[in-house]
C-alpha cells in the first residue's frame, strides 16, 4: 500500500523540549480531543480512536560492527474507516 505523508516535521530539541511535546500528545489522548501538528505554515489534524494501535520500536540503523544512528519511535495506527482490527500482543513496559 503506498504511504502519503500527510505531515512531517524534523529538528534537535532539548529532551525537556521533547517531553513538552509529548506531554501534549498525552493530554490530548487523555481528553479525547483531536490532535493538531503544526510547523510553520503546515499543519494537519487527527482524530485518533478510542483504541488505535500503538507502536514502540527501537531501531539501530548503519553499517553492521560500526557507529550507527539510534532511535525510539513511538506510532499510533488506525484504518480511516475506524476499525484497528490488530490483534494484541504482550503488555508494554517503560522504565
Amino acid at each position: 500500500m503506498p504511504e502519503e505523508v500527510l505531515f512531517e516535521s524534523e529538528s534537535d530539541r532539548t529532551r525537556d523540549e521533547i517531553a513538552s511535546y509529548l506531554h501534549s500528545v498525552a493530554e490530548k489522548l487523555e481528553s479525547g480531543d483531536a490532535i493538531t501538528l503544526k510547523s510553520g505554515s503546515d499543519s494537519v489534524t487527527m482524530d485518533p480512536p478510542a483504541r488505535p494501535t500503538f507502536e514502540v520500536k527501537a531501531e539501530r540503523e548503519g553499517p553492521a560492527g560500526g557507529a550507527g544512528e539510534l532511535s525510539v519511535e513511538f506510532e499510533l495506527e488506525w484504518d480511516e474507516d475506524g476499525d484497528s482490527g490488530r490483534a494484541e500482543s504482550g503488555q508494554l513496559e517503560i522504565e
